[in-house]
């Protein structure tokens, strides 16, 4: 099989917000519903700006629909997927859903919750349109179940180049020990937590970037496909750096999302934070400009990918409708509308890169350039059963620090979930 993302946690308000579109094209609403819903966890920032921009494509591209925002906020989707869990249960799904693209698919198609894109992609182009190697990964038994609206980057660190520069800090970090180094200076200067780190998902990404450093790509990519033990001591190591990265962080990490931690760095009470590449456009639509970015130390030039992706749902009660917004999601123009506002890079090859802003230009080199290796925090590497159980495991690990008891419940996890 080839294939090519995510554990629930406590759910928090849903925001659900209604805007009337039109969306016309081959795919025309018909006779039953013209309620398109696209359940996403989208609700703020450059993540919402985004969404608005397809929506104005989806508007300017099809007639006869009415686009409905079932968007359910929450940092990388942790709240959204409890509520989709429970709405595909009781046999109420949205006409679309966001999941990430690999891994993450698995269970919705061994569920029988998602229905089969191959021929769309097809008539669609898609398969010209995308990287062959991106359609390898979302095939699964030679059927192809998602669009993808991007391609994020996972593994890069956000700074406050004021806070740097007060630290007397005017270089990037070639590798950990680089890393560490720095992180002593920023706190010299009376910063208490230079490292700005979140709950749960948000440290397994940080894990995961320390575990690329340690392992290399390969054998990091070996950790999901089975080529890599988890007892392997490179993990006992990249435990005990991830141990020493957690003593630069804020003590309520277990309390804060994303953008808590992001915060932090706005306000000057940070240094860094290792988050996707979403941040760059989170941090313009919240007018934060005095920041800088590079790849986390000792990645080298790995590019750690994840996509955002939309399906279409068995039971869906306008599949005309959503098909006309895939179609949209998967067009130049949808994906032109969404990225140069989301801070990811399209998922198509004929995107014009003079279009986008500075990082997402340089995103769109590495893409093509850097060995590319899966995310487990985001679905690409890994199922959501496999990614709850790390979480947990590095939950417990925030209040803990066990570093064999650590070692011992991702290699129980892996023994679990591998293959499923």
């Amino acid at each position: 099989m080839r294939f090519t993302r995510r554990a629930a946690l406590a759910v928090v308000g849903v925001a659900t917000l209604l805007a009337t579109s039109a969306c016309g094209s081959d795919d025309d609403g018909g006779a039953g519903s013209t309620q398109v819903e696209v359940f996403t966890w989208w609700a703020d920032g450059g993540e919402k700006a985004g969404l608005d921009g397809l929506v104005g494509q989806f508007t300017t591209a099809c007639t006869g629909q009415t686009f409905v925002n079932g968007a359910v906020a929450g940092g990388a989707g942790a709240n959204a997927k409890q509520v989709l869990a429970s709405r595909l249960q009781q046999g109420d799904p949205p006409d679309t859903f966001q999941a990430h693209a690999g891994a993450e698919l698995i269970d919705y198609i061994n569920a029988g919750q998602v229905e089969d894109l191959s021929a769309d992609y097809d008539s669609w182009g898609l398969k010209q349109a995308f990287p062959p190697g991106l359609i390898d990964n979302l095939t699964v038994d030679g059927k192809i179940y998602s669009v993808p609206a991007n391609i994020h980057r996972a593994n890069v660190v956000w700074t406050n180049k004021k806070v740097l520069a007060d630290a007397g800090i005017t270089a990037t970090p070639a590798d950990l020990a680089g890393f560490f180094a720095d992180l002593d200076k920023v706190k010299a200067e009376g910063i208490a937590a230079p490292l700005a780190i979140g709950k749960d998902w948000t440290q397994l990404m940080l894990f995961e970037s320390v575990l690329i450093t340690d392992l290399g790509p390969e054998k990091f990519t070996g950790l999901w496909n089975g080529a890599t033990d988890w007892n392997d001591p490179g993990v006992t190591t990249a435990i005990n750096d991830f141990k020493r990265l957690l003593t630069y962080t804020n003590t309520d990490r277990d309390a804060l999302d994303w953008t808590d931690a992001e915060k932090l760095v706005m306000d000057g009470k940070a240094a860094y934070q290792l988050m996707g590449d979403w941040e760059a456009a989170d941090l313009d639509a919240k007018g934060f400009k005095d920041y800088g970015w590079f790849t986390f130390p000792g990645n080298g030039t790995t590019f750690q990918w994840l996509a955002d992706s939309f399906v279409l749902p068995q039971g869906a009660k306008n599949p005309d409708g959503t098909k006309c917004w895939l179609k949209t999601v998967g067009s130049a123009e949808g994906q032109k509308a969404f990225n140069t506002t989301k801070g990811s890079i399209p998922a198509r090859t004929d995107a014009v890169p003079g279009d986008y802003p500075e990082y997402q230009q340089a995103a769109m080199a590495d893409w093509k350039s850097a060995t590319q290796v899966p995310s487990c925090a985001h679905g690409s590497a890994c199922s959501q059963g496999w990614q709850g159980a790390a979480n947990s495991a590095l939950g417990a690990f925030s209040t803990g620090q066990d570093v064999a008891g650590l070692q011992t419940a991702l290699a129980a996890a892996a023994k679990q979930f591998a293959g499923k």
